[in-house]
C-alpha cells in the first residue's frame, strides 16, 4: 500500500468515527474542491445559488490546507467531523478518501465534475494501474447523482464513473452559467486590462494546451509552439495570451510579447474575455463551443496522444475547429472562417441548455 492509499484510508477511518457521534443535517451543504481550490467553478455556482435561502448552512473543504501542517490537521479532523454531519456533499472531481468512507443512506453525494460534455477519455474509460482503479470505483460507489450537461454524453459519464446510467442527470454545468451574463463578458474583459495594460485595444489569442502526464513531454509543448512566427502572421491588432495547465511542469522562458496566464485565478474570465483559443486536446473547448468563438486544435502529436489517452470520437471530425499538426498550418487555420455548421453540432450534441440558469436547475433537483 502506497503512501496515498495510506492518506485516503486514514482519512476514511476518521470520518467513519467521526459518522457514529453526528446525525447528517439535510440543511448542511458540504463542498469539496480537490480540482480548484479557489471555488471558482460549478461548486461556487451552485454555492451562489443555494445561499439565497437562509435555511441552509456551507462547510468548504479544499487542497490548500494541505499545504501546512496545520491546514493538515484542519483537514484530516475538524473538516472531517463537519463533513460527517452533511446531508448533501458537492463534489468536482474523484475524492479517493470515499473509497473507505461509509456514509449514511440519508446523505447525497453529487458529482459535478470539472469539466462539461465528452471530449478525450476520463476516469475508468481509461487504462489504470490496478490500485488506483480499484480505489476510483469504490470512491464512486458513494455517488448518489452524476450532473452532466446532456443527455447525449450521460451513458458516456455512466461509463466513466461506475454508476447506473439513472443516476446521472442532465442538468446542465453551473460552472458556465456566466457565459450568457453580458455583465460577465465585460467585467472579465476590464479585468484583464486593468492587470495588463498592454492588453487594452488588442484582440485577444489564448493558447491553453492540455498535460501530456511525462514530465519531459510537458516541458516539451513550449518548444512545438513558435510564438514568434505566429505573432508576425496575426499582426499588431492580437496579443497571445497562454494559460497552461496545472499538471504541466514547463520552466521556458516565454517571450516578453506574450501574457502569462497560469495564475490567474478564474479561467471563465480568460475564455470570456479572449477572442480565439488555440489549444490541443483540453476540455476549455467546451466553454468557447458555448460562446460561440472560433477555435483552433493544434495536435502536433496527435498519434502519440490517440496512443496514450484516446478520444471518445474521432478526433479531426469531433473538434469544433480547424485542426493543424505544424506551425504553417496553424497559421492558415488561424484565418479560416469559423465552420458553423460543425460548431452547432459538437456545442448540440455536448449541451442541452444554453440558457445559463444550471445553478438554478441543479438547485431545484436537490433541495427543493
Amino acid at each position: 500500500m502506497n503512501k496515498s492509499t495510506l492518506f485516503h484510508r486514514l482519512y476514511g477511518l476518521l470520518f467513519n468515527f467521526f459518522s457514529h457521534l453526528r446525525t447528517p443535517d439535510k440543511n448542511i451543504v458540504a463542498f469539496v474542491s480537490m480540482h480548484n481550490e479557489n471555488f471558482n467553478d460549478s461548486l461556487g455556482a451552485v454555492f451562489d445559488e443555494l445561499r439565497k435561502d437562509p435555511e441552509y448552512g456551507f462547510m468548504f473543504i479544499d487542497r490548500e490546507a494541505l499545504k501546512s501542517i496545520r491546514g493538515a490537521l484542519r483537514f484530516f479532523f475538524a473538516w472531517n467531523y463537519r463533513l460527517a454531519g452533511a446531508g448533501t456533499i458537492y463534489l468536482n472531481d474523484n475524492f479517493l478518501p470515499m473509497a473507505f468512507m461509509k456514509i449514511k443512506p440519508s446523505v447525497r453525494v453529487i458529482q459535478l465534475w470539472h469539466g462539461e460534455g465528452v471530449f478525450k477519455k476520463f476516469g475508468l474509460a481509461i487504462e489504470q494501474n490496478a490500485e488506483l482503479r480499484l480505489l476510483e470505483t469504490n470512491a464512486n460507489k458513494r455517488l448518489t447523482h452524476v450532473v452532466t450537461t446532456s443527455a447525449s454524453v450521460a451513458p458516456l459519464y455512466a461509463e466513466a464513473f461506475g454508476v447506473h446510467e439513472k443516476s446521472v442527470l442532465p442538468l446542465g454545468s453551473a460552472r458556465t452559467d456566466c457565459f450568457f451574463y453580458e455583465a460577465f463578458q465585460k467585467s472579465s474583459r476590464l479585468a484583464l486590462d486593468e492587470a495588463f495594460p498592454t492588453l487594452k485595444g488588442k484582440k485577444l489569442v489564448l493558447y491553453a494546451p492540455t498535460f501530456r502526464g511525462e514530465k519531459e513531454l510537458d516541458e516539451d509543448i513550449i518548444g512545438h509552439f513558435d510564438f514568434l512566427t505566429i505573432k508576425e502572421a496575426l499582426g499588431e491588432e492580437y496579443a497571445i495570451l497562454v494559460r497552461f495547465h496545472p499538471q504541466i511542469h514547463s520552466s521556458a522562458v516565454l517571450p516578453d510579447f506574450v501574457t502569462d496566464m497560469t495564475g490567474w485565478r478564474d479561467v471563465r474570465q480568460l475564455c470570456a474575455a479572449s477572442d480565439i483559443l488555440i489549444t490541443d486536446y483540453s476540455s476549455i473547448c467546451m466553454s468557447f463551443a458555448l460562446m460561440g468563438k472560433p477555435m483552433v486544435f493544434y495536435a502536433y502529436d496527435l498519434e502519440y496522444y490517440k496512443g496514450s489517452r484516446d478520444f471518445y470520437f474521432d478526433y479531426e471530425n469531433y473538434v469544433p475547429g480547424p485542426v493543424a499538426k505544424t506551425t504553417d498550418e496553424l497559421i492558415v487555420a488561424l484565418k479560416t472562417p469559423i465552420d458553423r455548421e460543425k460548431l452547432d453540432r459538437f456545442r448540440s450534441f455536448n449541451f442541452d441548455y444554453t440558457d445559463g440558469k444550471s445553478a438554478k436547475r441543479i438547485a431545484a433537483a436537490f433541495h427543493s
